[in-house]
């Protein structure tokens, strides 16, 4: 990369929250929460919350029923996937307008490539138009590769621009917990803090050969070079490809029934392998997802003899994976996932 080559990540702000307030003007500055059928007195958890909603601690992934105790006051919405669909084909067609490499990466994110002596007017720029041309607002993190760019982002969260490189890593990002790195959750975290590395410093200059030892020797290494600050940086214009697709459901009435469940996730299966097709890429991989009352949540997968698209053969591999599973309690929730070949 010369000087003027930049990494830049645009992420939506609270997309799904943002697309249904842009539908109903009304719900602007209200707690808004979408998930499920949008009916907090039913199972289903949350798919997004406005900045207003999180206030109150709700955060996605939390029962809808939760949330409603947070903030009785809440709007609940039900999920609207091809709304957001549509709007999120909007905004990746407005950053294709701008003379760079757009890399789509989710819904709601995307990696911008560009040559530019002003990276900040660049993220005005696209901020600006974004939001004249579909009403949604963003937050442009800036970097000299992909993981400063990303982790910039939540530096400039809500509606802002933030630069994060080699030059201000360590001032940034070096007495911050691991966690704070993108690719690090929080039980890869704990894991590294029972071997006395609790900061992004103190894994950044690590011993490679101890990480190695105790994550492994693809995984220990990489810890490292994430902790300072290494990436990517090359964006590319290649389409975005779902890596699975899923499908579960949440039973208002807990199974508890081992035939019940085996004809839930048959049904499953079957909807994930019209999916598969839609895809247009065989499986290589399925994996079941299981939530046991109360909220003990257990998944199991396997890898395929080959890939495959035939209903059958993902249905027969969802069904083995139950066995995998102790039967000691009620079920509340069934999920089925196809995953595809990442190197497609």
């Amino acid at each position: 990369m010369s000087a003027d080559d930049w990494v830049l990540h645009v992420d939506l702000d609270q997309f799904i929250a943002a697309v249904e307030v842009a539908r109903h003007p009304e719900l602007r500055g209200k707690p808004v929460v979408v998930g499920g059928n949008g009916d907090p007195s039913e199972r289903a958890v949350v798919a997004t919350a406005s900045y207003e909603a999180r206030e109150f601690g709700i955060q996605s992934g939390m029962p809808l029923r939760t949330a409603a105790k947070r903030c009785p006051d809440a709007v609940f919405l039900p999920v609207d996937k091809e709304a957001y669909e549509e709007v999120s084909e909007r905004v990746m067609a407005t950053l294709r307008g701008f003379p760079v490499v757009v890399e789509v990466i989710g819904w709601d994110e995307a990696f911008v490539g560009a040559r530019v002596a002003d990276p900040e007017a660049l993220a005005a720029d696209i901020r600006a138009r974004v939001a004249a041309e579909t009403g949604m607002s963003c937050a442009v993190g800036i970097g000299d590769n992909k993981v400063r760019a990303k982790i910039a982002t939540g530096f400039a969260k809500p509606g802002g621009i933030y630069r994060l490189t080699r030059a201000n890593w360590v001032a940034v990002m070096a007495d911050r917990p691991t966690d704070a790195l993108w690719g690090i959750g929080r039980k890869t975290a704990k894991k590294l803090a029972e071997a006395g590395l609790t900061t992004v410093r103190d894994l950044g200059t690590a011993d490679p050969d101890e990480l190695a030892a105790r994550f492994g020797p693809t995984m220990g290494p990489w810890y490292r070079l994430l902790a300072q600050g290494a990436g990517d940086t090359e964006v590319t214009a290649t389409p975005y490809l779902a890596r699975s697709r899923s499908r579960e459901t949440t039973f208002q009435t807990d199974l508890d029934d081992r035939a019940a469940v085996d004809a839930q996730v048959s049904a499953l299966a079957a909807r994930v392998a019209e999916d598969v097709v839609g895809e247009g890429r065989p499986a290589v991989r399925i994996g079941v997802k299981v939530r046991f009352k109360p909220f003990l949540t257990y998944t199991r997968s396997l890898t395929l003899p080959a890939p495959t698209s035939d209903p059958v053969e993902i249905e027969r591999a969802a069904l083995s994976l139950l066995d995998r599973f102790e039967w000691t309690r009620p079920v509340r929730l069934l999920g089925v996932r196809a995953e595809f070949n990442r190197d497609e």
